[in-house]
């Protein structure tokens, strides 16, 4: 293993340990960190699969379940599908869907993003939240995704990001550098866990850079939805074909 594939095999250990540590504090601690803003983002989210055809819908990196829960509920006709590779956020993930009226619609799986077990053309929408920071080749990723959505099908994908407007970055890092660090390890009791995230933002690509990748990765049609001045965006894309 050369010292690329080495780095990338310690990020995705560390980053499943991290969640791990974390998952039954990680609902309330979004929800927390963000004001509670991030339901409103979820929904944003998923309001862009409207219009697609009922099918099959695959949540990445779906944690505890709350997008995979959100896309059975919104979109009742489907099927819906949500991978993770930490099992202990899949088993937080298992008993929201038992205590869902949608749960049974959804089926969790233990998976890689980055190696999905689908063929060709299965699912007509994938979607992905908070975890593009996360993987260790977002080029990968976009391109697993394509590979394994419909032609016509579409990508959302909702992340967290530095402010479009520069006048408020210096604010933003003062948050995500130590109100969240605090917070984050305050109630978590993981302070380690509190200093990866900002250092996992300030160092993600822009969404405009983000574009570049999915438009290599066979996405057109991409649009960039920025929410909360910023902090958070929403990005789509059809496959072509």
């Amino acid at each position: 293993m050369n010292s690329i594939d080495e780095k990338s095999e310690n990020k995705a250990q560390y980053v499943c340990r991290m969640f791990a540590s974390i998952a039954r504090r990680y609902d309330l601690l979004n929800a927390v960190l963000s004001f509670g803003c991030d339901r409103s983002w979820r929904r944003f989210a998923m309001a862009q699969i409207d219009g697609m055809p009922n099918g099959m819908i695959l949540d990445l990196a779906t944690g505890t379940g709350k997008i995979a829960l959100l896309a059975a509920r919104c979109y009742p006709e489907s099927t819906v599908v949500g991978v993770d590779f930490c099992p202990q956020m899949l088993d937080v993930a298992r008993e929201k869907a038992k205590a869902s009226s949608f749960g049974n619609m959804v089926t969790l799986m233990q998976g890689d993003a980055l190696r999905l077990p689908f063929s060709d053309n299965t699912f007509d929408c994938v979607t992905i939240g908070f975890a593009l920071r996360n993987v260790t080749s977002i080029e990968t990723l976009f391109s697993e995704m394509a590979r394994v959505t419909k032609p016509g099908g579409k990508m959302v994908s909702l992340e967290l990001t530095r402010p479009s407007a520069r006048v408020l970055e210096p604010l933003h890092k003062v948050y995500i550098k130590i109100v969240i660090r605090c917070v984050g390890g305050i109630i978590s009791g993981k302070w380690d866990a509190y200093t990866y995230l900002p250092r996992s933002i300030l160092g993600f690509p822009s969404p405009r850079e983000v574009q570049k990748v999915m438009e290599d990765a066979g996405w057109r049609k991409v649009e960039i939805h920025r929410l909360m001045f910023g902090t958070a965006t929403v990005q789509t894309g059809v496959k072509e074909g």
